[in-house]
């Protein structure tokens, strides 16, 4: 059976074309002249723009049929079926995957706000569709693959919950093969084994050590090694995203990634100078600080630091120019110039000594022994809380952490991007999400090879609220004026509070997904993927998006955009030379004044063109955000 879309469209193509018909014979010729076909032309370029439309979301109506609902009679045996297309996996006979028979109008205010960022709608996917639903209610490009950017965190965060469980906890291990003497002193090597803790910070970290002390060991006569075979060296220390090698936010996954692998300064002035605190504290870095306090208002950059190694792996941080007064204490972050196995390093021996520990031999990586023995165990947090802090903050180096773990879980180690993929689409599959045009990279979203389609994240999002970790994940999405990457987004407004939205920005992606609570009770699924070089202007039209769907979507009144004045054609000379005549009537202070709302403008758009790149990191240390005074989504029902 033809989805009604497509259905509808033929029938109101034959329509037209019997009007066309009729109106090319002699009679209405005569009567109409030439406005009648040309309105018919019109009418029937509409309808084929629709037939289009409903022919590209046929195959997925015909594919995605509901499981569980009573399905359509089936056409008669003349007429042929579609042909089958082989898939790498088959879904199970419960899957659910709603069918794009459904409006594909936006509302004005969308409309207003993808014009006003130049984004054609082509660029655009939207899927609206109600909790417990089986299809949605507004599709728009809905099964095209696109780049989700950050979005692709509810993939990756999802099926570590599911998969792992909420309570599932990382192990950082201590071994040795040597002998502890009555002195503390270990005669042997001491290996530590890391697993993939994402947040693996100096508070985290200090509980190894101190269980290490509590073993009775106190200095160590011999060699520490770093066993990081869980996780494929090809996994690690990967080239930048974007050639940003400062950057945080690029950053590669390591069994033992020790605080994000990112160093924080932060700028403290007074009247007696500007003190740099660094954290973590690392046992070779040292800060040249020539900073000079003055006064005046604050603005421009934040002093970046040159970074210069030196001897025995020592790292020199210098910092010189002024900072203003009026700026307060601040804080910058930046990629630790070194790989991961000399952060982690500093970073342990620096708190072994802190402790009153002692180290006089070599490090390097390995593989614990067999014959080792344990010494030490740290759990990290539960898997909630790091779904937490890589959703609400967007943390890309924790999510490709998660990301190689549920490889590394899934199947024997050492866990590869390869493996990691295959053992999520696998357990989507098995859940009844087939999601043919899923490519997972690494499974945080900063990488222009992923791709995944509105309509499967609306999927997604839908078994994830009817699943046993709903609340987990749910609670891990940002709450529009609250927290997170939305907290300065909605603000005053019915949004603000009544939901949780993952945000995604690339330089030309922009990406939200997640549950919207509307005011007549009811709950949405809200998923929009913008993949256009315009995109980073488009925020005001997922903002639109979202406070339409909370309203309730309704009608509304046309928004007119204001051409730009280079774009407006003159129709006729004559407009055109008194056009020229008022021009050259102007005085020169006019054309000041004319001119400079044009300059504010276009240094504006550079300057939001630029603002966001791609969605960092919130900061070196995620931490909770305390709860404000709005109401807070929790798990909705199928409704």
């Amino acid at each position: 059976m033809l989805p009604a879309s497509l259905s509808i469209s033929l029938a109101r193509l034959r329509t037209l074309f019997l009007r066309a018909a009729s109106s090319a014979s002699p009679v209405a010729r005569d009567a109409h002249l030439t406005a009648a076909p040309v309105r018919s032309t019109r009418a029937i370029r509409l309808a084929c723009a629709a037939l289009a439309a409903a022919c590209t979301a046929a195959p997925a109506a015909y594919a995605q049929q509901p499981a569980g609902v009573p399905q359509p009679a089936q056409v008669p045996a003349q007429v042929p079926a579609p042909v089958p297309v082989q898939a790498p996996m088959q879904a199970p006979a419960n899957a659910r995957l709603p069918s794009v028979n459904v409006s594909t109008v936006l509302p004005p205010s969308v409309m207003h706000g993808l014009e006003e960022a130049h984004v054609p709608l082509s660029s655009v996917s939207v899927v609206i569709e109600k909790i417990g639903d089986h299809q949605p209610s507004v599709a728009v490009n809905a099964g095209q693959p696109m780049m989700p950017a950050s979005t692709m965190k509810l993939v990756t965060t999802w099926t570590g919950l599911s998969m792992l469980g909420a309570d599932y906890r990382w192990k950082t291990s201590a071994y040795t093969d040597g002998t502890v003497d009555a002195s503390g002193t270990l005669h042997g090597t001491l290996y530590i084994k890391g697993t993939g803790d994402p947040k693996l910070v100096p508070e985290e970290l200090i509980d190894l050590v101190q269980k290490i002390h509590a073993a009775g060991i106190t200095h160590i006569d011999g060699a520490l090694v770093l066993d990081k075979t869980d996780f494929d060296p090809s996994t690690r220390d990967l080239p930048p995203f974007d050639d940003d090698t400062d950057a945080a936010y690029n950053v590669g996954p390591d069994p033992l990634m020790y605080s994000f692998k990112s160093v924080s300064f932060t700028f403290t002035p007074s009247h007696s100078g500007v003190s740099i605190d660094v954290t973590p504290p690392e046992a070779q870095w040292q800060i040249d600080n020539r900073m000079r306090a003055r006064g005046g208002r604050c603005g421009g950059f934040l002093p970046t630091p040159q970074i210069t190694p030196g001897t025995n792996g020592v790292v020199t941080a210098s910092f010189d120019g002024a900072y203003a007064m009026h700026c307060g204490a601040r804080t910058i972050s930046m990629a630790a110039p070194v790989d991961h196995s000399t952060f982690f390093e500093d970073g342990f021996l620096g708190l072994w000594e802190q402790s009153g520990g002692t180290f006089n031999g070599a490090v390097h990586d390995g593989v614990v022994p067999p014959n080792a023995r344990l010494v030490a165990v740290h759990d990290s947090p539960p898997l909630a809380d790091i779904v937490h802090d890589i959703n609400k903050f967007s943390n890309n180096v924790m999510a490709r952490n998660l990301f190689l773990t549920i490889g590394a879980v899934a199947s024997k180690s050492p866990s590869t991007t390869a493996k990691a993929a295959a053992a999520v689409k696998a357990y989507l599959l098995r859940n009844g999400l087939n999601m043919p045009e899923l490519v997972l990279d690494n499974g945080c979203g900063l990488s222009r090879e992923e791709h995944v389609s509105a309509l499967s994240l609306a999927n997604l999002l839908q078994v994830a609220n009817a699943s046993p970790v709903a609340q987990p994940f749910i609670d891990s999405l940002p709450v529009p004026g609250v927290d997170g990457t939305m907290r300065h987004r909605l603000t005053n407004t019915g949004v603000d509070g009544n939901a949780h939205i993952k945000t995604g920005t690339l330089r030309d992606v922009r990406a939200i997904a997640g549950y919207v609570a509307a005011k007549d009770g009811q709950t949405w699924i809200v998923v929009s993927l913008i993949n256009d070089p315009r995109a980073s202007g488009a925020r005001a039209a997922h903002d639109a998006l979202l406070d339409w769907v909370y309203n309730g979507m309704p009608e509304e009144s046309p928004v007119y955009v204001q051409p730009h004045p280079k774009r407006v054609a003159w129709r006729t000379r004559a407009q055109a030379r008194n056009e020229l005549r008022r021009e050259s009537r102007k005085t020169v202070a006019h054309e000041d004044i004319r001119r400079a709302p044009h300059a504010d403008v276009r240094r504006d758009a550079h300057v939001e063109a630029h603002k966001v790149v791609h969605e960092k990191p919130h900061a070196a240390h995620a931490t909770h955000a305390a709860p404000a005074s709005k109401k807070h989504l929790k798990h909705h029902p199928a409704q």
